[in-house]
């Protein structure tokens, strides 16, 4: 009969052993190719230990029916979003939501859905939800979302086929950055978004794309932050419950204060994020504490850099 109390030492011999190999193993590359190859591993565990980050984070927000639950379904309404200029399939509405809404809700309906949503700390709109929207109401407006002011969180994945097909998982769970905009449901009249980022992917042809500017315009399927196949899910916060008459006007003038002040992009800052966190702080929405927190900075890099 062997001696289990043996065991643990053999094994703890075998992995000395297996360590000092490790440690007396030569290289088999030299030079400037070892180098490389260690880079490049460099490079890969720096990118594996963002997305771990990553998903730590996406598990410690509070979620409806617990995080896996939710995992599944947002994968779920990831599979379903369709590309981009495409429409979702018929059962895609009825698979995501029938068991709340039933499978042909009107514009009364999905508005009692997102009342109850927002109550949350953070709740999803989604690519198949606003599809849904426009089909009953033709936008986002009053009728079917609740008024006031909201800050919204997306991935940044391509919107296009063959990428979009491996990318929309991965960005959405494992990678950041998350880019930011702000939304404006008023009591009456179409829903607006704040969206910033450079002049190149606002599609402006200017002599200077890597400038930073902002945009004010309809959320439709034209606006910039809209959900779309790579950025299909979207964590939404409302800050404000109520639409105040100035709340369009700071945003219109923030743009205009963007355009003038001809601020660089920065990876790290100052970014579209920064823009957002700025706005945030000056309409005492966050403290300045409360905008530099490491939760904010890695889920939204540059949201708490220093404003411009």
């Amino acid at each position: 009969m062997p001696d289990f109390r043996q065991i643990p030492v053999r094994c703890r011999e075998q992995g000395q052993r297996a360590l000092e190999r490790v440690r007396h193993a030569r290289h088999p590359l030299h030079g400037w190719r070892r180098w490389a190859v260690i880079a490049i591993q460099a490079a890969v565990g720096l990118l594996l230990l963002f997305a771990l980050v990553n998903l730590a984070l996406w598990f410690s927000i509070d979620r409806p029916g617990g995080p896996v639950r939710q995992a599944l379904w947002e994968a779920e309404a990831l599979f379903y979003s369709p590309l981009d200029g495409d429409q979702a399939p018929d059962h895609a509405f009825t698979a995501l939501y029938g068991d709340v809404l039933g499978a042909d809700p009107d514009a009364t309906a999905i508005r009692t859905y997102f009342e109850a949503q927002v109550r949350r700390e953070q709740f999803v709109l989604e690519h198949v939800m606003v599809q849904r929207m426009l089909t009953v109401n033709g936008g986002l407006d009053a009728r079917v979302f609740p008024t006031g002011v909201y800050v919204g969180l997306r991935a940044i994945g391509p919107d296009e086929a063959p990428m979009v097909y491996v990318t929309r998982h991965l960005a959405h769970f494992m990678f950041f950055p998350r880019h930011a905009y702000i939304l404006v449901v008023p009591e009456h009249g179409e829903a607006r978004a704040f969206s910033a980022s450079v002049n190149d992917k606002l599609g402006d042809d200017v002599d200077n794309p890597d400038h930073l500017r902002a945009t004010l315009q309809a959320y439709d399927m034209d606006a910039y932050d809209f959900p779309a196949s790579g950025q299909a899910i979207h964590l939404m916060i409302r800050i404000s419950d109520e639409v105040a008459s100035d709340a369009l006007e700071r945003l219109e003038t923030a743009v205009e204060r963007l355009e003038e002040a001809q601020v660089t992009y920065g990876v790290l800052a100052p970014n579209s994020n920064t823009v957002i966190g700025c706005l945030l702080e000056d309409a005492d929405v966050m403290t300045r504490a409360e905008r530099s927190g490491a939760l904010l900075a890695l889920r939204a890099p540059g949201l708490g850099a220093d404003c411009v």
